[in-house]
């Protein structure tokens, strides 16, 4: 079974080299990873972001993005209506809502920079 959880505003930090890489790091050294399936999506999404924001920047934004294939992260399916229905009651998003979901059903921690998805994760 996964140590942790880890959601894709974590993942993109590390890729993208954001200023709390180093955080995440020491969150995730030495634990085995899951994500549900859509953490290669949510990556995907904000590689796009950054390129739009940065164009300049594309090919090593890409060779960043690429670098997803290369983690050890356990991808998961989700029970969709469990997670919606998750995300109505703590009016997170659906796709916030899938990593809490998967985070409560595995019994692991959950490792974000979303602040918001983190204190309703700490509040059980």
């Amino acid at each position: 079974m996964p140590g942790k959880v880890v959601d894709a505003s974590a993942v993109s930090a590390l890729l993208f080299g954001e200023p709390k890489a180093a955080r995440v790091v020491d969150a995730l050294q030495g634990f085995r990873l899951a994500a549900p399936v859509l953490l290669d999506y949510e990556v995907s999404s904000v590689c796009l972001k950054k390129i739009h924001l940065y164009p300049e920047r594309r090919d090593a934004l890409l060779s960043a993005y690429r670098l997803l294939s290369s983690l050890s992260v356990d991808r998961y399916g989700v029970d969709a209506e469990a997670t919606m229905l998750l995300a109505e009651k703590t009016g997170l998003s659906v796709y916030d809502a899938s990593y809490l979901w998967l985070a409560r059903v595995l019994r692991a921690e959950l490792v974000t920079l979303d602040r918001r998805l983190d204190s309703i994760f700490k509040r059980g």
